[in-house]
C-alpha cells in the first residue's frame, strides 16, 4: 500500500477522472494499492495530517509539500524548517523505518521567486477565464517570505540532513516530473494546475523515478493485494 499526501494537484484538480489523476496513474504503472491524501489547498503541514499519516497502515510514504504553503503565505522560513521536522518527526514515530519520499514543488512560473499569496486574475475573470497571479513581492524573500526556489533548496537540505540517521528517507525534485520545459510544452491553464495530460506526464515520470528498481519505492513496493 502506498499512502501519499498533497494539496490539490495530488487530489487531482483538472484531471480528466480520478482514475487519471497522477497519484492514480503512477499506481497503476507500479502496480500497487494506492491512498490519496490529496488536500486541495490544505497541505499545509497541518500535524493532525501527519498523525493521519503515521496512524495509517501503508508500506510506503510520500508527500509532496510546498505549493500550499507558497500560494496562501502561510508561514516564513524560519517557521518552515522546524514544522517540516515535525511533521517528519511524527510520521517516524509510528513509521521509523517505512520508505518515505519527500517530494519538493512542480515548476510554476507565477511562485518560483515570487511569494503568495495566489489570487485571481482580474483581467482574466473579465474574460471568463480563471488564471491564478502571485501577489508577493521578490524582494520580501529577504525577510523569510517563501517561493517555491526556496522551499526546494530548504526541503533538499533538511533531507539531506536527515538522511545521515534515516536511511529509508529520499528526496525527489518536483522538476523531475513537470520542468520548465515541461511547462512550454504544457502549460498550466490556471497558472497553478495541471491539465489532464499533464497529469500522465507526472504520473509516468513519478512511476519511472520512484518505483524504478533502484528508486526510493523499489525494494519496499509491497505486491497489489491478492497479486502473488
Amino acid at each position: 500500500m502506498w499512502l501519499h499526501h498533497g494539496s490539490s494537484i495530488s487530489h487531482g484538480s483538472d484531471a480528466a477522472s480520478p482514475a487519471t489523476t497522477w497519484p492514480a496513474l503512477a499506481a497503476s504503472l507500479a502496480g500497487v494499492d494506492l491512498i490519496n491524501l490529496g488536500l486541495g489547498g490544505s497541505a499545509l503541514l497541518d500535524p493532525f495530517t501527519a498523525r493521519a499519516v503515521r496512524d495509517t497502515p501503508a508500506d510506503l510514504i510520500s508527500l509532496k509539500i510546498g505549493i500550499n504553503l507558497v500560494n496562501t503565505d502561510l508561514m516564513r522560513l524560519r517557521a518552515f524548517t522546524p514544522a517540516v521536522h515535525g511533521f517528519l518527526d511524527t510520521i517516524r514515530e509510528g513509521r521509523p523505518t517505512t520508505p518515505l519520499l519527500v517530494v519538493s514543488p512542480l515548476h510554476c512560473p507565477i511562485h518560483e521567486d515570487t511569494p503568495g499569496p495566489s489570487v485571481p486574475g482580474l483581467t482574466a475573470l473579465g474574460a471568463g477565464r480563471l488564471r491564478f497571479r502571485a501577489a508577493g513581492d521578490p524582494a520580501d524573500r529577504a525577510s523569510g517570505r517563501l517561493t517555491l526556489a526556496v522551499v526546494r533548496d530548504e526541503l533538499a537540505r533538511i533531507v539531506r540532513q536527515r538522511a545521515v540517521d534515516d536511511p529509508h528517507l529520499h528526496h525527489l525534485d518536483g522538476r523531475d516530473l513537470y520542468g520548465e520545459a515541461d511547462y512550454a510544452e504544457l502549460p498550466l491553464p490556471d497558472e497553478l494546475h495541471p491539465d489532464a495530460g499533464t497529469h500522465r506526464r507526472i504520473g509516468e515520470r513519478f512511476a519511472a523515478l520512484a518505483f524504478a528498481a533502484r528508486g526510493p519505492f523499489g525494494a519496499g513496493r509491497p505486491p497489489r493485494k491478492g497479486s502473488r
